[in-house]
């Protein structure tokens, strides 16, 4: 097997979550490093945190917040933010995200309260 992998995201079927739809790549049993996700946020997104996922998120489109531990911090294209685990957090307004979640998202690592 090569030593790289590709993704089309538009041959991903998306996936409900917390925060609206994913479509999410690179998960395969022999990478341990991470996955990549692309996220439509729908407006009524769901508080949730992870107990182990590390999560970069960077605004691709569109207008918003992320609620973070209680704060409001301000998301529009072009802003990066890394969220730790244990962090409650939510992405609100309409937003398309890109998340990169090391290690690879885990559907047994999210959590809400």
């Amino acid at each position: 097997m090569a030593n790289y992998r590709v993704a089309h995201y538009d041959a991903i079927e998306p996936a409900d979550c917390p925060c609206g739809w994913s479509r999410r790549a690179f998960l395969a049993p022999d990478n341990d490093a991470a996955s990549m996700h692309l996220v439509e946020i729908k407006r009524d997104a769901r508080v949730h945190y992870h107990k182990r996922l590390t999560e970069l998120y960077y605004v691709l489109e569109g207008e918003g917040h992320l609620e973070a531990d209680g704060d409001r911090v301000p998301l529009g294209p072009g802003t990066a933010v890394l969220i730790k685990p244990l962090c409650r957090h939510r992405a609100v307004g309409a937003l398309t995200l890109l998340i990169v979640a090391t290690p690879p998202f885990d559907p047994d690592d999210e959590y809400e309260d």
